[in-house]
């Protein structure tokens, strides 16, 4: 059966002009189903869960009798919460999609009329539903399968790499699962997890790489010698990507792990601008790489750099398999990791019931569990939030005296409304236990001393962040917890030419985004210093005068080559 996109409208004429709209559009790809009434909707999609088919979208009117647009995305979204919902509005119901937007998660919404559906229905739904099929499971939509027990660390790397790079994939586990022991049985002599193909390809036990290079992603790079090298893929390293490449700069991005960073692991950022509905981190970073490849940018992942040095003009980057990179300028974007729990029990469970970032990927294994969040900052609070629409209840550990210490107001105030989080500060956990998977974990109450046990099947950490610059050691200067220094923060050396505002101690190399020393950690902050670092290194190419905060370069000090 095809996915279904359910229209809701109780003028017949706008019901039956909509509908011909979708059908001329999706029919394709999609069952169109219309509906006079919320009260008939809810009927159609009575009968479609008794069939376990799922709906893509709906797009509902808001002011029929009897039933509100928003009154039925409300019933909708608590029986398809995966399905997305566009509002159907007048000019005068701006009230009701903001209303609708924070009570529903509204994706976006329409004012009628909507013509030409070419230019003013067709783009938006086009997006949405390619953000709903690149989170779907394999299913009958195409993908792969991986097998294995559950939980396990290593099947859930290979889940997350697929999750993260919107690759369509079901998981298997061979104990619950009469297909996935049978393929397990098929495949004795291979290594669990086990990844299957629609082609019939096997591949036993693979690493992420291995994954990646099998899915074509990771070749190696098309050239020798670039215009801009960028050492990471998040929202910063994405940026420079997107405008190096659109200024005609020859342009390649690396990173080792999956685009996106750590805001890739945001299961809803929605302070964004431009969103306000919000936006995943992994869709964040989708479209980001379509619209740096757009523009000519190439992306290689997952590789990892290890090394950086110069030789005369150009900028050499080492990576682990000893593959060499050069440019006239190198960025480095490489964000920040997540920092582990020093617990007893942690390393234990690290990837089988506790995890580092939101791991959207294990959603659906938290349906009707027990979920603990820690962490006090947003990314923290948007995942409560994200996890309480599958789990039976979610505990936000948080070690601070309350939410607002580190929590934007919009994240508090949805906490607060939400009946199955609940929040526990100045908490801390000191300790997991279980068996072969996690199962509970015990609470410390910093007011009392007391300490608890805690049912806990998985548990999500967001306990700050360090920089990844260990492969810097010596190259560029660094403030005391690692952070890249530039601009003004970099050392003065007696006779040397100040550096760019984003430059480092060492010409050419530039840092932004949340690697660099005294950076905003905010998503929106880091693209805007990937955008602003491109304009900083086209100066140092072409040699004309840096910026505010640095004095022009001695004659000769910098541009090497012209742009093209």
């Amino acid at each position: 059966m095809k996915p279904v996109i359910l229209v809701v409208d109780d003028d017949p004429q706008v019901l039956r002009a909509v509908r011909r709209d979708l059908l001329d559009r999706y029919t394709a790809d999609y069952r169109v189903l219309a509906a006079a009434s919320g009260r008939d909707a809810l009927a159609t999609l009575d009968g479609l869960a008794a069939k376990d088919h799922e709906p893509a979208l709906f797009l509902v009117d808001q002011r029929m009798p009897g039933m509100t647009g928003l009154e039925f995305l409300l019933e909708a979204a608590g029986r398809f919460p995966d399905a997305k919902r566009v509002l159907l509005t007048g000019y005068a119901d701006a009230d009701a999609a903001v209303t609708a937007i924070n009570r529903v998660r509204l994706d976006h919404y329409l004012t009628k009329p909507w013509d030409p559906p070419q230019e003013r229905l067709y783009p938006v739904l086009d997006d949405l539903l390619s953000d709903w099929r690149a989170g779907r499971p394999a299913g009958d939509y195409g993908g792969v399968t991986v097998v294995d027990v559950f939980p396990s660390p290593a099947a859930h790397a290979l889940r997350d790499f697929l999750a993260r790079t919107s690759r369509p994939f079901r998981f298997l586990n061979v104990e619950t699962s009469a297909e996935g022991a049978r393929l397990a049985d098929e495949h004795a002599d291979a290594e669990l997890p086990l990844v299957l193909f629609p082609d019939g390809e096997a591949l036993s036990a693979p690493t992420s790489g291995e994954l990646a290079a099998r899915l074509g992603i990771g070749a190696a790079a098309n050239r020798p010698h670039y215009d801009l090298v960028v050492v990471g893929a998040g929202p910063a390293g994405l940026a420079a990507g997107v405008y190096g490449a659109s200024e005609g700069l020859s342009t390649l991005l690396l990173d080792a792990d999956v685009p996106g960073g750590q805001a890739g692991t945001s299961s809803l950022i929605e302070n964004y601008l431009g969103f306000p509905a919000g936006l995943s981190g992994t869709d964040l970073a989708r479209r980001a790489v379509i619209q740096a490849r757009r523009f000519g940018a190439e992306l290689l992942y997952p590789v990892r750099a290890v090394a950086l040095r110069g030789e005369g003009s150009a900028r050499i980057v080492t990576l682990a398999d000893g593959a060499e990179v050069s440019a006239e300028a190198v960025l480095l974007a490489t964000g920040v990791s997540y920092n582990k729990l020093d617990v007893p029990g942690a390393d234990r469970f690290d990837g089988s019931g506790l995890y580092y970032g939101a791991a959207v990927a294990e959603s659906e294994s938290c349906v009707a569990q027990e979920v603990l969040v820690v962490g006090g900052a947003n990314s923290a609070g948007q995942a409560a939030v994200h996890f309480a629409k599958y789990a039976a209840k979610v505990t936000l550990v948080v070690r601070a005296d309350s939410l607002e210490a580190g929590m934007s107001r919009y994240l508090v105030n949805e906490i607060r409304r939400t009946p199955v989080i609940e929040v526990r500060t100045r908490t801390r956990i000191v300790r997991f236990r279980g068996g072969r998977r996690l199962e509970q974990v015990l609470l410390r109450d910093d007011r009392t001393g007391r300490v608890a046990a805690e049912p806990a099947g998985f548990v999500f950490a967001f306990i700050g962040a360090r920089p990844r610059t260990g492969w810097l050691d010596g190259v560029v200067a660094r403030d005391p917890n690692g952070f890249v220094r530039t601009g003004p923060d970099v050392p003065d050396a007696p006779g040397a030419r100040r550096p760019a505002l984003l430059e480092t101690s060492v010409p050419g190399v530039f840092a932004a985004g949340d690697v660099r020393s005294r950076s905003v950690k905010r998503v929106a902050a880091s693209v805007g210093e990937g955008a602003m670092s491109v304009s900083l290194i086209h100066g140092y190419l072409t040699g004309t005068p840096a910026p505010a905060s640095a004095p022009p370069s001695p004659p000769g000090g910098r541009g090497r080559r012209a742009v093209r």
